[in-house]
């Protein structure tokens, strides 16, 4: 499918003037192209960062003469595609929020989970492991790489799925090619397509601003998925750090908007919510030691939590990204971002 670029509509350009702190005044255009310039330059560095790691990875993935992948005698190349692909994770991570809802065929394509393309794929799934085809982008990536740590209840959780194929290392030399010249190459070439698309005429400050709420909301799914072993980087086991890198790339980018929701009426106090919200999530999130997400208590269920369990480190993670998302709970950051959206003129009134 062509990729859908969403352009700017001339009607999303206000042309009414608000003041600012120093009583001189900027019109609501002015405004969203200052926010349009910086977030263009803002997102395009971990593009950069995204891209640049994604061929360092293909580079370094090694063909050995007669075999697949070896352990030992590739130690060295694999470590170096293990923090590569880190390096690129890291990266997308922080502009997820405001890149998904633009691209969302590369955003597919580069980030989607196993799972979400066997439900594609039909009975047979994926049987190729290493070609472009199929499951493609980081997790087909980290399925193949962490194939020696990943926890035993990921694989017996995900070889229920319809079209499953078990995660293996190339076995043979044209295996261990066709991963290096087919998958990881396929990862480079979306994250350069993805980049080269990333220009100001390209951005729709609603869409953008959307996205940033929707990763908000997808928080609590990564968090709630974790218990039944469906977290998204499950076989890295290093879901905690997308959560911290979620939240820096939503606060980067809504830090570019607050200069203009200053502007209007209710806006500073809209602004010190979102900021107060987003303050206790850094916390919650600092106070959970390495990359991964706590073990759920064995008890644990989502829909009605105990007070025990709830205690524990991974029940406060959830409720800390519970009173996060939830759109009902005044002070909450999705409820903070909800009303900045209308007064910014980015969504229609609650009341229609």
């Amino acid at each position: 499918m062509n990729l859908r670029v969403i352009f700017i509509a001339s009607g999303l350009l206000l042309l009414g003037c608000s003041s600012n702190g120093d009583g001189a005044s900027s019109s609501d255009a002015e405004h969203q192209q200052e926010v349009i310039e910086g977030m263009h330059q803002s997102l395009l560095s971990d593009l950069e960062v995204l891209h640049g790691a994604a061929g360092d990875l293909r580079d370094v993935a090694p063909v050995p003469q007669g075999r697949g992948w070896d352990a030992a005698e590739d130690e060295e190349a694999i470590a170096s595609m293990t923090e590569a692909w880190v390096q690129a994770r890291s990266a997308y991570e922080r502009v997820e929020g405001a890149i998904a809802p633009l691209f969302p065929d590369l955003d597919r394509a580069i980030d989607a989970r196993y799972e979400d393309f066997l439900q594609e794929l039909g009975d047979d799934g994926d049987q190729d492991l290493f070609d472009d085809q199929g499951v493609t982008g980081m997790h087909a990536i980290e399925r193949i790489l962490y194939v020696p740590t990943t926890p035993e209840s990921v694989v017996e959780v995900e070889s229920t799925l319809l079209g499953y194929q078990a995660a293996a290392w190339p076995a043979t030399e044209a295996e261990a090619g066709e991963f290096k010249e087919k998958l990881a190459t396929r990862l480079v070439a979306d994250t350069q397509e993805l980049r080269d698309q990333w220009q100001p005429q390209h951005i729709d400050l609603a869409g953008a601003f959307e996205g940033l709420v929707s990763l908000m909301n997808e928080q609590r799914e990564k968090v709630n998925k974790a218990a039944s072993e469906e977290e998204e980087s499950r076989y890295a086991q290093r879901t905690m750090a997308d959560l911290r890198d979620n939240l820096a790339g939503t606060t980067k980018i809504y830090a570019l908007f607050q200069p203009w929701l200053l502007t209007k009426p209710d806006g500073a106090e809209i602004d010190g919510d979102i900021e107060a919200a987003f303050d206790a999530l850094d916390t919650a999130y600092s106070n959970v030691s390495g990359d991964s997400i706590p073990e759920p208590p064995e008890t644990w269920s989502s829909e009605s939590p105990s007070t025990a369990d709830l205690e524990t480190p991974f029940g406060r993670l959830y409720q800390a990204v519970q009173d996060a998302v939830d759109p009902n709970r005044t002070g909450s950051a999705v409820d903070g971002m909800n009303r900045a959206a209308e007064v910014l003129g980015l969504t229609e009134p609650a009341d229609g």
